[in-house]
């Protein structure tokens, strides 16, 4: 490796980032694995990841239509904290015109 100038990188610990066992209430799975929609607006679904960007690791919250499976709202943040979801679901509902249900 040396004589052809190759460096190793060394690995860094796995860090968790989520409590799935805690003592929250845990909202009711709506869907019930049901993601097929009749209709525009009649099912929303979203999702947070994280991405590694020139920033640094970056959170991206979107949220989908199910019926035209586009995104419809997103935000992206250094955090993962309340407002990353509440802005990306209020993009969604400005794109939307905030559909009635």
């Amino acid at each position: 490796m040396r004589r052809q100038g190759l460096i190793p990188k060394a690995v860094k610990k796995f860090k968790v980032t989520t409590a799935s066992r805690h003592q929250r209430p845990v909202a009711p799975n709506l869907l019930a694995r049901d993601f097929k929609a009749d209709a525009p607006n009649q099912k929303w679904v979203g999702d947070i990841t994280y991405l590694y960007t020139s920033e640094g690791w970056l959170y991206l919250a979107v949220v989908i239509d199910l019926y035209s499976r586009a995104v419809i709202g997103w935000s992206m943040s250094s955090r993962m904290t309340a407002n990353l979801v509440t802005d990306a679901l209020t993009m969604a509902m400005f794109r939307r015109g905030f559909p009635k249900g």
